[in-house]
């Protein structure tokens, strides 16, 4: 298992003691059973003020004390919601969601992974209630080639790939014969290809679509050449090339941004992100499970849609359906 360390995030449901306030005074009298006599009814008189006196105290003191507000109310515990998940951004983006589920009653427990198919076996197995890892298509392909039976409980965000400049920086005046890095997997590399079609750079035979590779493209105008890398390798090498087409997690580490570095990056309504949005995964008959609910809705909230906006600046963008 290439499980990296085990990080657990639990925020405690907050709780509020119940606070109370009083006062109270408590008179004697000691009067003895004895003849009345003007000296006892004397000091049955002064026992009476002074009973009289101590009450209007008690009083003075009831009325001065402290009000105190009514206990706020106290969350009641729903259960433990636990999440496989990679470091960056999914877990970063989990941590930010813990608070918001125990203002609800639910604790998160997020288990981090540094590969991509333990998560989805875990959940499988129903070891873990869900995972937040992976976009829709490698989710579908795993259940093809595993037998697995996992479905999207809901989609969260997306990793726009993005075109960095490299020794070019100005796309509409790319040179013939340019050299366009692209990812070598299957899904990334289709990812590029749309995204550099959508540029007016090439074109793609119609029937491609997502599956798209080299092969597919029927006109390139420009004799561009295209070097297909492992996704990972791209961003140490993007000054090798003229432009390179590098996925949104891969730039982050880099430390490029997509909204200010990159010459284009995928948009909402592509195609390629409809089939890569990022998504809450659950098996099968557990998406309207209460606490999934519950954290579907929080990672979708106006407050997560904002943190991811202010921490990543365009690498990661909330996907809207």
């Amino acid at each position: 298992m290439k499980k990296k360390t085990v990080s657990v995030i639990l925020t405690a449901v907050l709780t509020a003691g119940l606070l109370a306030a009083c006062g109270s005074s408590t008179a004697q009298t000691g009067a003895e059973s004895q003849p009345a006599s003007t000296e006892s009814q004397q000091t049955s008189a002064e026992s009476a003020a002074e009973t009289t006196a101590s009450t209007e105290s008690a009083a003075e003191s009831t009325e001065a004390a402290p009000e105190t507000d009514a206990a706020e109310t106290t969350v009641e515990s729903k259960g433990t919601i636990t999440v496989a998940a990679t470091s960056v951004p999914h877990a970063e983006i989990l941590a930010a969601a813990a608070p918001l589920l125990a203002e609800q009653g639910w604790t998160l427990e997020v288990t981090e992974f540094t590969d991509y198919i333990m998560p989805n076996e875990v959940v499988e197995s129903e070891e873990m209630d869900a995972n937040y890892f992976q976009h829709i298509t490698y989710m579908e392909s795993f259940n093809e080639e595993r037998g697995t039976h996992l479905v999207s409980a809901g989609s969260i965000h997306y990793e726009p790939l993005g075109i960095y400049p490299g020794k070019q920086n100005d796309l509409s005046a790319i040179t013939d014969g340019a050299e366009i890095a692209v990812p070598n997997d299957t899904t990334n590399e289709a990812r590029a290809l749309l995204l550099l079609q959508e540029q007016g750079l090439i074109t793609l035979n119609a029937d491609a679509g997502i599956n798209a590779t080299v092969n597919d493209i029927t006109d390139n105008p420009h004799n561009i050449s295209f070097v297909e890398l492992a996704a990972e390798q791209i961003p140490r090498s993007l000054q090798d090339f003229d432009f390179a087409v590098i996925n949104g997690n891969y730039a982050l580490q880099a430390g490029l941004n997509a909204s200010t570095d990159a010459l284009a990056v995928e948009t909402s309504d592509s195609e390629a992100v409809q089939k890569y949005v990022n998504v809450v995964a659950v098996k099968e008959g557990h998406e309207n499970d209460e606490g999934i609910q519950a954290l579907v809705q929080v990672l979708k909230s106006d407050e997560i849609k904002k943190f991811i906006e202010d921490t990543y600046q365009g690498s990661v963008v909330p996907y809207e359906e």
